[in-house]
């Protein structure tokens, strides 16, 4: 078996090549077949951030990754949420039941997960911690979120006052925010959400950040605010959020943006056109 892994790590460096700050480990999925192997390296790969090799003669799986944005818990669950169990998470049972007959392996892992988002020390008592468990988790995503939901906030209306200075400075936080998340703290679907969004928004940021051309600030300002918007749909906010539309900019294409308030004060355009757009979407 030692033989095989290594083999396999041989096999796997040239993908592996482009991930940073890698790190390897070899842990056991369990799974059958070819049909198998292709689910679990599919969700367990992230494109320069993680890779998975997954072997169906040994059941050993080889993870390289990022260390400094990802870890194996992160990756185990979503390898579990396609429906394989590894040692510490267990695939839920629906997931798992709908596997085609070829991929259902028999299911000998014995580690109980708590929603797959949360893992629960094997001699907790579950009685006096399960709930309090869980709530903890919804809070700390609630945390984790609210400080690049509040800056972005903090760039949309230093735009709609066309002050570039303020502009930079509150680019500058939503960086620094989104650099202080926590991904393992998370839970799934919204880490899932996470990891698609975050390089884009990291850029926009930055772009926002080292220009002083308002017209720069604002294009930037139209693709961070598309994917605020769809990790905020997954995550929520605090309060009712308004996701509004300007039909104006960008030659006519129109662009949104997200606010606390209905009322439209528009980004794009600040005093010259200050409630020019509407309100297409409230998400609550």
């Amino acid at each position: 078996m030692k033989i095989m892994i290594a083999i396999s790590v041989l096999l796997s460096t040239t993908s592996n090549a482009q991930i940073k700050n890698a790190k390897t480990e070899s842990v056991k999925i369990y799974g059958n077949c070819g049909m198998c192997e292709t689910k679990i390296e599919k969700a367990g790969n992230i494109k320069k951030i993680a890779n998975v090799d997954w072997n169906q003669e040994t059941q050993m799986a080889i993870l390289t990754y990022d260390a400094t944005k990802t870890n194996q818990d992160e990756i185990l669950k979503r390898i579990a949420l396609v429906g394989y169990d590894s040692d510490k998470f267990l695939a839920p049972d629906d997931v798992y039941n709908n596997l085609h007959g070829c991929c259902q392996y028999d299911r000998v892992a014995k580690v109980p997960v708590k929603e797959v988002a949360t893992v629960i020390a094997r001699n907790e008592d579950h009685s006096n911690h399960s709930n309090h468990s869980v709530t903890t988790t919804v809070i700390q995503n609630e945390n984790q979120l609210k400080a690049v939901f509040d800056n972005y906030f903090l760039v949309k209306d230093a735009l709609i006052t066309s002050d570039v200075t303020k502009t930079v400075l509150a680019s500058k936080q939503l960086l620094a925010a989104v650099n202080n998340v926590k991904m393992d703290k998370l839970e799934m679907d919204v880490h899932m959400v996470w990891m698609k969004v975050v390089n884009t928004i990291m850029k926009d940021a930055e772009n926002i950040g080292n220009t002083k051309d308002v017209k720069i600030q604002r294009d930037h300002f139209t693709t961070l605010s598309k994917d605020i918007y769809t990790l905020i749909k997954a995550s929520k906010y605090e309060t009712p959020v308004y996701y509004q539309f300007c039909p104006m900019f960008n030659d006519g294409k129109g662009a949104n943006w997200l606010s606390k308030e209905n009322a439209v004060k528009n980004p794009y355009y600040g005093s010259m056109m200050l409630s020019c757009g509407k309100t297409v979407e409230t998400i609550k």
